[in-house]
């Protein structure tokens, strides 16, 4: 196979005693011309072998087709107002939409296609005023996450001269009486937009009206660089609470703030537990909380003379609690049961109402809403099932059908989705969901695609996706595999994956396509892996230690170099789920699975497809980079490596319509061609 030239600068350093290479560091200026030259050789490279695959355009035609028809978000209500977002099918970008009182008529708020003629200027993120008069909404420029805040008023349309930039990883919330929020602001950076590292930001206040620079910092710690903030405003109330966090662990500090004379004071000073508030009502206050529970539990807290006093609300059970709504006065608790919903009802005081049995085997969200609210909104979606948004009287919890995805080109009648378990390499039982059409006939020559991601307490609950139901429609398989390091099982099972723990991940990833395979669906000339972010480290990790397992693995925007993730952006910030280099024994256990570092020469590796994307400022693009150039190096057969680098794209949210739709043509059309020959 005859590669574009990948200059070999050959480096090594010796890190805890180890001789590491790394002979293509350069990439890792990922903006400089040599490397945007490299970029361009190895698109067009690749262009040769998926731009003339005979699945794209029928892919394409079908992806166009279903997504030919309208798309709602669930809808919440502020004020007598609702919002929520649409999309009439032939949009870049779903629109926003208000409804001003309940026999008003539905109108545009905010249209992103508006933003950028190409569509890659997204909105990323809202929130609305406590009083809904005011709008904020974020723009993200090619994918970036970096976000532009911007102010707009809600009965006029008129937008307001505030801008906040430089903020990253926070959405604004308002002070109660709507005079201003907070928000999470970075310095500037001072080299590389997309790879300079992210640390010690400051909770700031804007109030309206005011430029930027006059906005009052609520709180910082210059000495803890890795802290990063989020506030709780509590409603007709001055006391706020503030959460203290590191990295991307799920435990939490707690401080608080009881009026605006006094300092933030802490509560929880350690981090040894999840704790979020949830409500509040008549001086008690509800978290949810891991604290003494691995699965999650409700507790209250009374704040009497400056004491702090602690109840437990309602138990931890077997079942993870994947959220938790206060709303009609009483406890709307979502528990993940072997990955599906189930719906249940607590008074205030712990007590066990009632269980919603509208709906099974599904996923199950939404309920928001004031803690006095009688309705709300809910949205049902399943692996085959087009999501369905209902509205539920919460005093009879009688339901009904407020929208449906009606796509075209689909009937959930003609597909299923089997929910079976499996034995991983250590015994564990992992859950794994097979989706295909009726008509397949399943045999060890069907196509399957594997899907997992197994970190960061992330969970894969059935959800229905339209570029699984295009792979579905060419006669291919689609399974889904819980791995650990999810929180399907709560904090357990992500320990389980997490840190030293990390090589169960990939196993179970591996025996995930050994049962496939036994059970005759696919096989090894058959199977192609994907996953994004840490699922692209999932791929590429696994297709180097089971090679002969796999037709074709793809690694989206994956952290490809464990040994210097932490050196760009906000990747320090995964050290909670990785390990630090920096420490010895963590970073034998890195270097032993990252897959940059774990290529062997001379050895055959499946037919490989990296894809990233220019602008991806969480993943920098030079993982990817330098893993296929290394891999393209030390290939020892024929199984080409590609590398496709999407342009004026980021991490994957907010990507236009029609580059979606271009990627997984081009991306699924090349694995079907690869295993169909």
């Amino acid at each position: 196979m005859e590669y574009p030239d990948s200059n070999k600068n050959y480096f090594v350093e010796n890190i805890h005693g180890y001789d590491v290479e790394d002979s293509y560091r350069w990439l890792e200026d990922f903006t400089s011309d040599e490397s945007l030259d490299w970029v361009k050789r190895q698109n067009d490279f690749t262009n040769k072998f998926i731009e003339n695959s005979e699945y794209k355009k029928p892919i394409a035609e079908y992806l166009s087709g279903i997504w030919d028809s309208d798309s709602q978000s669930t809808p919440f209500k502020v004020k007598e107002k609702t919002f929520f977002y649409y999309n009439d099918g032939s949009w870049q970008q779903s629109k926003l939409m208000v409804q001003k009182c309940d026999s008003c008529e539905f109108e545009v708020l905010l249209d992103p296609n508006q933003f950028s003629e190409d569509g890659t200027v997204s909105l990323s993120g809202i929130s609305i005023s406590n009083d809904g008069k005011l709008l904020a909404y974020g723009i993200s420029d090619g994918g970036s996450d970096w976000r532009t805040w911007m102010l707009l008023d809600i009965e006029s349309g008129k937008e307001l001269e505030d801008r906040i930039t430089w903020s990253k990883f926070s959405t604004p919330a308002w002070e109660n009486d709507s005079s201003g929020f907070y928000y999470q602001k970075y310095d500037e950076p001072k080299d590389e937009l997309l790879k300079d590292i992210n640390t010690a930001p400051k909770l700031m206040f804007h109030k309206i009206g005011n430029d930027q620079k006059q906005d009052t910092i609520m709180y910082e710690n210059s000495s803890k660089p890795r802290w990063s903030w989020g506030i709780s405003i509590v409603k007709d109330t001055d006391i706020k609470f503030l959460s203290i966090s590191e990295g991307t662990d799920e435990r939490n500090r707690l401080f608080v703030k009881l009026n605006d004379d006094e300092d933030f004071q802490p509560i929880i000073d350690e981090l040894q537990a999840a704790y979020s508030l949830i409500g509040y009502k008549d001086e008690i206050f509800w978290f949810y909380t891991t604290e003494n529970a691995v699965n999650g539990k409700i507790i209250s807290l009374k704040i009497d003379d400056g004491k702090f006093i602690w109840d437990e609300v309602i138990k931890e059970t077997k079942n993870n609690i994947s959220s938790v709504n206060i709303i009609n006065n009483k406890f709307v608790i979502n528990y993940m049961v072997d990955t599906f919903s189930e719906i249940f009802f607590y008074s205030l005081d712990g007590i066990f109402l009632e269980k919603l049995n509208a709906f099974t085997e599904a996923t199950i969200s939404g309920f928001g809403g004031d803690i006095d609210d009688t309705d709300s909104f809910l949205s049902v979606t399943s692996f085959v099932r087009p999501r369905e948004i209902h509205k539920i009287n919460l005093e009879t919890l009688e339901t009904s059908l407020f929208w449906k995805e009606d796509l075209k080109k689909y009937s959930a009648d003609d597909y299923v989705s089997d929910f079976k378990f499996f034995e991983s390499k250590d015994g564990t039982k992992i859950p794994i969901h097979i989706s295909y059409k009726k008509s397949t006939n399943i045999t060890e020559n069907t196509p399957v695609m594997l899907y997992g991601y197994g970190g960061f307490n992330i969970s894969l609950t059935p959800r229905f996706s339209k570029s699984h139901a295009a792979w579905k429609n060419q006669g291919g398989v689609f399974a889904v595999v819980n791995l650990r390091g999810g929180s399907e099982y709560g904090d357990t099972w992500h320990e389980q994956g997490m840190l030293l723990n990390k090589q169960n991940v990939f196993d179970d990833f591996a025996y995930a396509a050994k049962f496939l395979h036994s059970s005759n669906i696919g096989s090894p000339k058959t199977t192609a892996i994907i996953g994004g972010s840490n699922g692209g480290l999932l791929v590429a990790a696994t297709m180097l230690q089971n090679p002969d397992l796999f037709e074709v693995a793809i690694p989206q925007v994956g952290v490809l170099d464990m040994l210097r993730f932490h050196k760009f952006t906000i990747g320090w910030a995964w050290e909670s789920d990785y390990g630090s280099p920096d420490n010895k024994e963590e970073f034998e256990n890195l270097l032993a699975y990252s897959p940059y570092h774990n290529v062997l020469e001379n050895k055959c590796y499946p037919k490989t497809l990296v894809t990233t994307a220019s602008r991806d400022d969480r993943v920098v693009p030079s993982h990817s980079f330098k893993f296929a150039a290394r891999l393209q190096e030390l290939q020892g057969c024929d199984n080409p490596v590609l590398i496709r680098v999407e342009s004026r794209a980021g991490h994957g949210a907010g990507t236009p319509k029609a580059k979606v739709i271009d990627q997984i043509s081009e991306i699924y059309g090349y694995a079907l061609s690869e295993i169909k020959g």
